[in-house]
């Protein structure tokens, strides 16, 4: 009986093209899923030469596979998660590698380590970005935990992995479940720069009066240079997708809405957690919450009407500045996130690779783009970099950009246009670059109500006061 190299569980589009991914790459590729068509349709979208096999059982899987067994699973996080490996495991033999290359919660992965460390099996958290065509083309893929693990599937990682300059989009990303943790914070940084380029876009077609022919040429001509990232590209292509059901742009018919799976709250409830400020992760999150209230917003709006929008003066000046401004609160939100990083691979002891973080994600992933070349320059002169804000040819590019993100942040506030991801960046970078803040004054309250003390800045020590005698 034939063997094969390697097995996917979970057979929608991601772990589809996965699978094809790495079966393109050399290597022979066994699927499972439950949905038996799904494993009947396998064969197929695979390219022809390539050596694929559907499974109609776990049991018939499990054999097909060599030993050590190397499975990747491709099914949604939590207890999907937790149901294959029941089943699974008392299948598979000591030193089989299981790999859950999902959206887990990485305190769910460490568990997951753990059990199955128990019963002498290998098991891997492994982030994967880059949707369905990344998934078959090459993703960015963020492994992380078992060290014996990653080595064995290190080759095959590398090869479908995408590649930038030569190198593949792929890293060892730390220990334990570091891979999740990496891949969380990823998301997050996406739910803030979505939330960013859809500001921008409200700027421009209420602040400018911008069609989406103009708001097409406007982010082509960003993508053209520093900007140039996937997010803001398959914006530009947005804008010229026509609806196939009226005869406008499909863009003008999508009800403001959003969705959300859920790793933009982990990433904020994480910051909390570990006390890292992370604003317009946050408030991309809170944002995308705010818009499920279409009902009470148009209530609202009927309520509060708001004036009209005094139009700039110079069109052409007023894109650049807000072309600017989404550049720096863009790269204000990366920085965010990489504090976080910094933060957890303390706290939890992943020993995460910053420069490598930024590294592997410069393709395949989500969040690509150029500006990730700086940082990829800024942390291999200084690993240890505690925010990239620290470094000083970043500083030259946001002392370059801040007037403008400034004077975008205020017109919005003037002209009542929301841009609260905007705001959210401009206001953590003016208190994050504030050597003094107001905060002496909340902390004298908290002292007078709660006896909470307070240090000072002229002497060591912790000091309560008792307030309630100043009057006396």
């Amino acid at each position: 009986m034939e063997k094969y190299n390697y097995g996917v569980i979970g057979l929608g589009v991601m772990g589809r093209n996965l699978l094809y991914n790495i079966a393109d790459n050399g290597f022979s590729t066994a699927g499972f899923d439950l949905d038996e068509e799904k494993v009947r349709e396998l064969h197929q979208g695979a390219t022809p030469g390539t050596s694929v096999k559907g499974t109609a059982s776990l049991e018939e899987f499990v054999s097909a596979l060599d030993t050590p067994r190397k499975i990747i699973l491709m099914v949604p996080a939590g207890k999907p998660v937790d149901a294959v490996l029941e089943s699974i495991t008392p299948l598979l033999s000591p030193k089989d590698i299981v790999v859950d290359a999902g959206n887990s919660y990485f305190k769910d992965t460490e568990r997951r380590i753990a059990d199955l460390a128990s019963k002498n099996l290998h098991f891997m958290g492994m982030g994967v970005s880059g949707g369905e065509q990344g998934a078959r083309r090459g993703p960015s893929i963020m492994p992380g935990g078992d060290l014996e693990a990653f080595n064995l599937l290190k080759p095959m990682l590398e090869l479908i992995a995408a590649k930038v300059n030569g190198e593949p989009s792929t890293a060892y990303m730390g220990k334990g479940s570091a891979g999740n943790y990496v891949k969380m914070v990823h998301n997050g940084i996406e739910y803030a720069i979505m939330q960013l380029i859809s500001e921008a876009y409200d700027l421009l077609r209420k602040g400018a009066n911008l069609n989406n022919n103009q708001l097409y040429e406007v982010f082509k001509t960003w993508n053209e240079g520093e900007m140039n990232s996937f997010l803001i590209e398959i914006t530009r292509d947005i804008f010229q997708q026509k609806d196939d059901l009226t005869d406008g742009f499909l863009v003008d018919q999508i009800l403001d809405k959003a969705g959300a799976k859920g790793t933009g709250k982990w990433t904020s409830e994480q910051a909390m957690e570990i006390g890292v400020s992370i604003p317009t992760i946050d408030i991309a999150v809170t944002s995308r919450i705010l818009s499920a209230y279409k009902d009470e917003r148009v209530k609202a709006s009927q309520l509060y009407p708001k004036g009209a929008i005094t139009t700039p003066e110079n069109i052409d000046l007023f894109i650049k500045e807000v072309g600017e401004a989404l550049y720096l609160s863009t790269l204000i939100s990366y920085a965010q996130g990489l504090a976080l990083l910094v933060k957890a691979s303390e706290e939890y002891e992943f020993e995460i690779p910053l420069k490598d973080v930024v590294k592997i994600w410069r393709g395949g992933c989500i969040i690509r783009s150029v500006l990730l070349e700086k940082f990829y320059s800024a942390y291999s002169k200084d690993q240890n970099l505690s925010n990239i804000l620290l470094d000083q040819g970043i500083s030259e590019i946001v002392k370059d950009k801040i007037s403008s993100l400034r004077k975008v942040a205020s017109f919005a506030a003037s002209n009542g246009i929301p841009s609260i991801g905007i705001q959210t960046a401009l206001g953590y970078f003016e208190a994050y670059t504030t050597e003094s803040l107001p905060i002496n004054l909340l902390q004298a309250q908290r002292d007078y109500f709660g006896a909470h003390t307070y240090q000072r800045i002229d002497r060591e020590g912790v000091f309560h006061t008792s307030w309630q005698n100043v009057n006396n």
